[in-house]
C-alpha cells in the first residue's frame, strides 16, 4: 500500500461541486431558558412569518413542560 502523498487536483478545476448559499429552512429549534418569551424579540419570528406559524411558536414557548 502506498502511503505517500497523493496529488490533489487544482480546486479551480473541480467543476463537479456546487457551493450554494445556506437554505432558509428547514431548521431545528430548541427551547432553552435563554429564549425570550416576548414575540417581538424572538429570533424565530420574522416579518415574513405567517400568523399560523406565529401561533405555533407562541404555543411552543408557552409550554412549561421540560
Amino acid at each position: 500500500m502506498d502511503k505517500g502523498k497523493k496529488e490533489l487536483p487544482d480546486f479551480k478545476q473541480l467543476d463537479d461541486r456546487l457551493i450554494a448559499e445556506p437554505s432558509q429552512g428547514p431548521f431545528f429549534e430548541i427551547k432553552t431558558n435563554l429564549d425570550t418569551p416576548v414575540t417581538e424579540d424572538n429570533p424565530y419570528i420574522s416579518s415574513e412569518t405567517s400568523n399560523e406559524e406565529i401561533e405555533k411558536i407562541k404555543r411552543f414557548f408557552d409550554d412549561d413542560v421540560y
